[in-house]
């Protein structure tokens, strides 16, 4: 199953089963990675989940597979968010090469080790419903949105991905920095910005460190 509109995003959040097979874990994550798609694997941090897994790609299906895989593997799935690779309505127009990036990332990007996730949604309550302002307004909120996050420029590479109508929320949001002190810059500062501060609403937050499968299923698997 592919779109013409954007790739496939399936976060999958995992704990290890009592009878875990690294190697089908390594084997599953790399049949996955073929062609256009990608699996970026990182080691949760705190209880929420073991390890993680943030696949990109156009074909749902090869998505599924590696959900399977997985699963057949011995990993339980704690959690999971669906979403697309989108183009914002408030970015069309802009640069062919500020638009590629959001439709077909190249990920993880080099030196950024450290990951989080966190999805959101627009408010619609009596004192702040994105939907009922005019599109210049939400525009003009948005591109100063994204002035303020184009401040962590070369510190946080962001992408966005949109899941109305796929998940729960609205978007999923997916950080990465090589310092988590970034992340949590990156994200208080952004909270103060209207688009953020009056019409936000956030949910769960995951945080972990990247690794190739190999170096993950060794560190995870010390305990």
């Amino acid at each position: 199953m592919i779109s013409e509109a954007g790739w496939g995003v399936l976060h999958l959040f995992c704990h290890l089963g009592p009878a875990v097979d690294n190697e089908a874990v390594s084997t599953a994550v790399k049949a996955a990675q073929e062609g256009d798609h990608q699996v970026v694997c990182f080691a949760v941090l705190g209880h929420k989940a073991d390890v993680g897994f943030m696949a990109v790609g156009p074909d749902l299906w090869r998505l599924r597979r590696l959900q399977a895989d997985l699963a057949a593997a011995g990993l339980a799935v704690a959690d999971s968010y669906l979403s697309m690779t989108e183009v914002s309505e408030y970015a069309q127009g802009a640069p062919p090469e500020r638009l590629e990036p959001r439709l077909h990332p190249k990920l993880p990007p080099e030196g950024k080790r450290v990951i989080c996730f966190y999805p959101m949604s627009k408010r619609r309550g009596v004192a702040g419903n994105w939907y009922m302002l005019p599109y210049e307004e939400r525009r003009d909120l948005m591109e100063m949105h994204g002035r303020k996050g184009r401040e962590f420029a070369g510190r946080v590479v962001q992408l966005v991905t949109g899941s109305t109508g796929l998940d729960d929320w609205e978007w999923g949001v997916t950080l990465f920095a090589a310092d988590p002190a970034d992340l949590k810059a990156c994200v208080y500062e952004m909270r103060f910005d209207p688009a953020s501060a009056v019409y936000a609403e956030f949910g769960t937050f995951v945080t972990g460190l990247v690794a190739p499968i190999e170096e993950l299923l060794a560190e995870v698997g010390r305990g």
